[in-house]
């Protein structure tokens, strides 16, 4: 029995859970570093029996599922990856079981709150001064957040709960989605407006929209356009949500400042132009990578190896896959 653990980019996976009593009955080989394409993970993972991925690192699509004929079971971290093919796994038999992530959204959350703040007040060009040698030299002036207004897109659990930190800060809050409604806009303490109003009237729009057919490229040329001078851009959720040529345009004329954690390909590519765009904060996707999710994420992934092994399979959301395999 041959378990891969992928995507461990941070080298967390081994620290994060127990993993002696997997190890006692299957070999666990753990890959930190990205696969160039589809090729280079069917090759480095046809003779795995068990994947760990994480989330939506590595596209399991279907074409790469039928590359892989050992696969067996797939021990998902987190609910639910857009980039996962469950259908191809339930028709290849390949067993799919997940894990809560009930502190990643808050994790997510407090990323966009640290993003708000290092931008507004240039923590990091403050940081970049002082190891350079310099002080103040260079190090540009921020406001006070108080009196501002956040605007938030996309009103869910997260975007809510930034919301919160906002209003914590003494910012007037706005909010929009294309399923908002007035009831639940002020059930967080935000007034609902139009996309176009929110842009134009906030310090500090923060993205929190799932990535959709739908969603994809919503902050546009037009939207950029339309913001306040100089207000911040936040996105925590999925880079395609905004296009990403248009960002550009709009940060080398000054427009705006953008707080990033998200790109449309990740990781970033060592030449790509936002690494030295200007008016930027850039975090490497950190947001729901906190200790306590880790914990959470491979604690119960081992916990369904385990179960898995012993032919009682948990936390499974494809129960319709043939269980043509035996696990001893």
């Amino acid at each position: 029995m041959r378990i891969a653990i992928m995507d461990d980019w941070q080298g967390v996976a081994r620290g994060a859970a127990d993993w002696s009593a997997v190890e006692a009955r299957a070999e666990v080989t753990v890959f930190a570093e990205p696969f160039a394409d589809e090729d280079a993970a069917a090759a480095a993972l046809a003779g795995f029996d068990i994947l760990v991925p994480m989330r939506e690192r590595t596209e399991l699509g279907a074409t790469l599922i039928a590359r892989l004929p050992k696969l067996r079971m797939i021990a998902l971290t987190g609910g639910r990856a857009q980039t996962l093919a469950l259908d191809a796994c339930t028709a290849a038999g390949v067993l799919v079981c997940n894990t809560g992530g009930e502190r990643s959204s808050i994790g997510t959350a407090e990323l966009a709150l640290g993003l708000i703040l290092a931008a507004a007040r240039s923590i990091p060009a403050g940081d970049a001064a002082i190891r350079a040698g310099r002080f103040q030299e260079g190090v540009g002036v921020g406001p006070v957040l108080e009196g501002r207004t956040l605007g938030i897109i996309g009103l869910g659990r997260i975007g809510a709960r930034v919301g919160g930190y906002g209003r914590a800060l003494g910012m007037d809050l706005l909010a929009w989605s294309p399923n908002l409604t007035e009831a639940a806009a002020q059930a967080a303490g935000a007034r609902l407006v139009s996309k176009a109003e929110l842009l134009a009237q906030s310090d500090v729009v923060s993205l929190h929209v799932v990535l959709s057919a739908r969603s994809r490229g919503m902050i546009g040329a037009a939207d950029l356009a339309g913001m306040k001078p100089g207000a911040i851009l936040v996105n925590t959720s999925r880079g395609p949500l905004v296009e990403e040529a248009a960002l550009l345009d709009a940060l080398h004329a000054g427009r705006i400042v953008a707080a990033l954690d998200v790109f449309a390909q990740e990781p970033l590519p060592p030449h790509h132009p936002l690494r030295t765009a200007p008016n930027t904060v850039l975090t490497p996707h950190l947001g729901y990578g906190t200790q306590d999710t880790f914990a959470q994420f491979y604690g119960e992934s081992v916990e369904n190896i385990l179960a898995f092994l012993d032919g009682r399979p948990i936390r499974v959301i494809n129960p319709d896959a043939p269980r043509g395999h035996s696990t001893s």
